[in-house]
């Protein structure tokens, strides 16, 4: 019970506060809106801290990266096989979220309206090329600082990373200086998650006082939906990468060591805590130990199933809700890009990703920045079955690459080693 609450604590507490705050906003109906300050407290605290975490993270996590001991094929081969099978988990949750829509769209212009921003993009046409540009540029350094511009923001703060990693030793003073601002914002990020419960649920107790227990059911069809995805792709979608890996031998020692790291992502909600017991299953089922300790890490921080799909249904959550058409050719680039990038946002910041993943799409997809605790609700609700298949596709990966890389004839040896 005490490693329950240690891993799911966080969790829990938001569950509770949202619970609590479904009950109060059912009883009290539209007399729960004078709760709405204290959900606005919150999101102003998360949209003052925001930018600097942003531009601190990202630029002292690219300044500090090394080069990679383990490079040429093998890397190049991950990066294929992740960008292989990240299309796919992006394509399944399209087709789910496409086939199945999660909220009755009638509801979403009246919601919308209730949010202090509004933005015109959401129910018109948009072009793409002029979206982007604007989203990853601006006419001015203050406007850089702005949460309306947060790509621009992440490409500033990559291209500063990679400065300061070119220019070495003397840029050392200057990066200690911006690694012990990282720590403190940080740790603001952590005090004021103390009032993440609260704030949430305040925000959710106004929000169903509002609308009722329909935007309830929309979070539990999401969840429902998200959940039958999450078992698809772990029996069966995982089950085909390992017959591609090793055919049926493939497939049994696939599913004869993958459980106690599928136990172990479950119950810590973390892939990063899940790459020891990671490592040590995808060796169990036949995997190098070169390519098993380099393709586990990378995936823990650029291939991240669970995640993906995740955006997709963020986004289409929205889609529906205020009634935007992305049911067109460039719509449908556009959330199979928005979805990937925000993958890799969330990989890029171990902390605060999330955020940073979810006001991206936001910003992408002209949905108004006030949306963020409807996304941060999904994200709560989906946790446990995303790291799963965040883990679990990084195992069936390094299987993949494995048999990219060694080939047949390698992989069967290693295999027979085991057996032996």
């Amino acid at each position: 019970m005490k490693k329950i609450w240690k891993h799911y604590k966080n969790t829990i507490l938001l569950m509770v506060s949202l619970l609590i705050g479904t009950c109060i906003g059912i009883v009290f109906q539209e007399k729960a809106s004078v709760l709405e300050p204290l959900g606005t407290l919150f999101m102003n605290m998360m949209f003052v801290l925001i930018v600097p975490l942003i531009f601190l993270t990202i630029t002292t996590s690219i300044a500090k990266i090394e080069n990679p001991k383990r490079v040429g094929k093998l890397l190049k081969t991950t990066l294929f096989v992740f960008g292989i099978t990240s299309l796919v988990a992006v394509f399944v949750g399209i087709f789910t979220t496409y086939s199945i829509p999660l909220v009755d769209s009638s509801n979403g212009s009246a919601i919308l309206a209730t949010l202090s921003e509004t933005n015109d993009s959401t129910t018109e046409s948009f072009d793409l090329l002029h979206r982007t540009v604007n989203a990853i540029s601006v006419d001015d350094f203050t406007k850089i600082l702005s949460k309306e511009n947060i790509l621009a923001l992440v490409i500033l703060s990559l291209f500063m990373g990679i400065a300061i990693h070119k220019v070495g030793k003397d840029a050392k003073p200057f990066l200690e200086v911006l690694q012990s601002a990282n720590q403190v914002v940080l740790k603001l990020v952590d005090i004021a998650f103390y009032y993440a419960p609260i704030g949430l649920g305040c925000y959710f107790a106004s929000l169903i006082g509002t609308f009722g227990a329909t935007l309830v059911v929309y979070y539990v069809k999401t969840l429902i939906v998200y959940v039958f995805v999450a078992f698809f792709f772990y029996f069966l979608v995982y089950t085909f990468y390992a017959y591609i890996a090793g055919g049926k031998k493939g497939i049994q020692l696939f599913w004869k060591n993958i459980l106690p790291v599928s136990v172990t992502a479950i119950s810590t909600c973390s892939s990063a805590a899940s790459i020891p017991m990671n490592i040590k299953c995808v060796k169990q089922m036949g995997v190098r130990e070169d390519i098993a300790e380099t393709v586990i890490p990378l995936g823990t921080s650029f291939h991240k199933d669970g995640s993906i799909i995740g955006s997709v249904f963020k986004i289409m959550f929205l889609v529906y809700l205020f009634e935007m058409n992305v049911f067109t050719f460039e719509g449908f680039f556009q959330v199979v890009a928005v979805s990937l990038l925000a993958n890799l946002l969330v990989a890029a910041v171990p902390v605060g990703g999330g955020t940073i993943s979810e006001m991206v799409i936001l910003s992408m997809m002209g949905f108004p920045v006030t949306a963020l605790p409807i996304l941060t609700i999904i994200a709560t609700i989906i946790d446990a079955p995303a790291t799963l298949l965040n883990v679990v596709g990084d195992a069936s990966c390094s299987m993949l690459v494995a048999r990219k890389l060694d080939g047949k004839r390698s992989y069967q040896f290693i295999k027979n080693e085991l057996i032996s």
